[in-house]
Parts: structure tokens; sequence; C-alpha cells
């Protein structure tokens, strides 16, 4: 049984860490950008600044579009609980609970999408249609990628899964394999995102645009909820990276905690880096990207084979 201190912990963590990831990300942009750039925790100020503001919401639109955002949220935090943090065992798991992990995020994607083409516009159509169209793609990358996991770990849960690189050898077959899997999730990471160079959160571009595109009809709290849901998505892709890259087990539980919130933070600034230093790629490159993320995990498969 998990302890009660490690679950209060995590969902500490889970809810109020995400925020702060995309405050370090923007710093980074500024930093490089030469600029000062907005405080640390721009974002924690922003999300309370519209969870105080009044909604408006189009007479064309249904229950659907005031659900989509609250079960984004709701299904990013259940997915939370089955992810291991850092060292520790998630609160939640179950054999096949990957599978789980993954059609929870599919499902705040699908009402995110609905929503947008719930308000009755084209543009917002456009970005839904969009999101989808590379999420199947983003899907398989990380379904295999899964698999890899599940060979070297010998496991079919998340936890043990994931906590498999910290007793792996660093050398031979199992680190390539890991290496390659670890690519793969970093692209799967900035799609589900949609950060550069799939997509640039801070563009107004009609033609570009493809997750804000799909919030220009949200307001006050419901943009603040979808907002924090976006934040959350990107906090546990990111935490199942660090497994991968940085995988750890310092033998206090202070020290674990406080690894596991450093490997996020050093994620983050990698993500800020890539965005200072690449453009944004045409949308039609985008399916290669993907495509190239899954073979990348194929062939981590076959090196676990030998």
């Amino acid at each position: 049984m998990i302890d009660l201190p490690v679950i209060i912990v995590h969902f500490a963590l889970l809810l109020g860490f995400p925020p702060l990831l995309l405050g370090v990300i923007n710093k980074t942009k500024a930093k490089f950008a030469g600029r000062r750039g907005p405080p640390l925790l721009q974002a924690y100020y922003d999300l309370a600044r519209l969870l105080r503001k009044q909604m408006v919401v189009s007479r064309t639109t249904t229950w659907i579009f005031r659900a989509g955002p609250v079960i984004a949220l709701s299904s990013a935090l259940l997915a939370g609980a089955l992810v291991p943090f850092g060292a520790f065992d998630a609160p939640l798991r179950f054999t096949g609970d990957f599978v789980l992990f993954a059609y929870l995020l599919a499902l705040g994607r699908f009402f995110t999408a609905a929503a947008a083409l719930d308000t009755g516009s084209a543009f917002e159509g456009m970005g839904a249609a969009r999101d989808v169209s590379f999420a199947c793609l983003a899907e398989a990358a990380l379904f295999v990628a899964f698999v890899v996991l599940v060979r070297l770990s010998g496991a079919l849960s998340l936890t043990p899964m994931l906590h498999a690189p910290i007793a792996a050898p660093f050398h031979g077959l199992p680190t390539a394999a890991l290496a390659l899997v670890a690519v793969a999730l970093f692209v799967v990471l900035l799609v589900e995102n949609a950060r550069v160079p799939i997509d640039d959160p801070n563009t107004h571009l009609e033609l570009t645009m493809i997750h804000e595109v799909m919030l220009l009809d949200h307001s006050g709290p419901l943009l603040g909820v979808a907002l924090y849901a976006a934040s959350l998505k990107l906090f546990l892709l990111s935490a199942l990276l660090l497994h991968l890259v940085a995988p750890f087990a310092l033998g206090s539980p202070a020290l674990d905690w406080l690894a596991f919130a450093a490997g996020l933070v050093a994620i983050a600034i990698g993500i800020g880096v890539v965005e200072s230093v690449m453009a944004r790629l045409r949308l039609r490159y985008v399916p290669s990207l993907l495509i190239a993320s899954t073979i990348l995990c194929v062939f981590g498969f076959v090196l676990t084979l030998a």
C-alpha cells in the first residue's frame, strides 16, 4: 500500500505545479530573446484573474461547450493518479492502466474538440480537425512507446513500467531503446501540447493555430479551466519523459521529490530552448514527424528483442 504522505505530496504537485512549467517555458524563451519576460508565476495570476471574470457564452452552444473544459480537466486529474512521480508509486495502479491513461487524455481531447465544434465556428472547427488528426498519429507513437516499456519491464502497469529504467543497466541495448523512446515521447509531448515546432501557443495567425483556436469562444472560468487542463497534460507527459531521461532513486523522500520537481523544470527549460531555436513546421510536415516518432519506437522495440 502507498503511504498517505506520498499521496498528499503527489496530488499537491499534480494540482499546484503544472502552471509553473508554463512560466519556466516563457521565461526561457524571453531569455533567448534578450527580454525580461513575464513573471515566473504569471500563469497562476492569469488563472486567478480568469476565475474572477464572468463568462460570455454564445446562444448557439449547448451543454457540450460548458462540459468540454470540465471533462478535459477531470480526465487529466484522473490520469495524473495513474502516473508515478519520481521514485514513488502512483496512487492508483492496476494491470493495463497505461491504456486507461492514454484514453483519459483522448477523452479530454475529444470533448475539447467537441466544445470547439459546438460553437458552430468554421475557424474553431478547423483547429479541432487539425488537433484530432495529429492526435491519431501521436497516439500510435505513445502506444508503441508503451509496448517497448512493457517489453523492458515485463509489467503491464505504468508504475513498474516507468520504474524499470532505474534498475536498467546504463549500457547496451536497453539504454539505446530507452533513448529512442525518449526522443519519440518528447515529440509526442510537443504535439499533444501544441508547442513549437508543431504549433505556436502565442500565435494569432488564423491559418496556423491549432489548440488556441479551439478556445477562442471560451471566457472567464471556462477558459481558465481549459488552460489549466492543458497545463496538466504538459505536466503528465513531462513526468513520463522524465522517467526515461533521468531515472533516479536517491533513497531520501525529500531528495526524491526535489529531484522530480527539478527534472520537470529542466524539461520545461528544454521545451523553451526548442521553441527559441526552431521555427514552426508547415502543417503538412507534422504527420511525417509523428510517423518518424513511431518508427523510432519500433526500432527501440527491435533492440529489446536482441
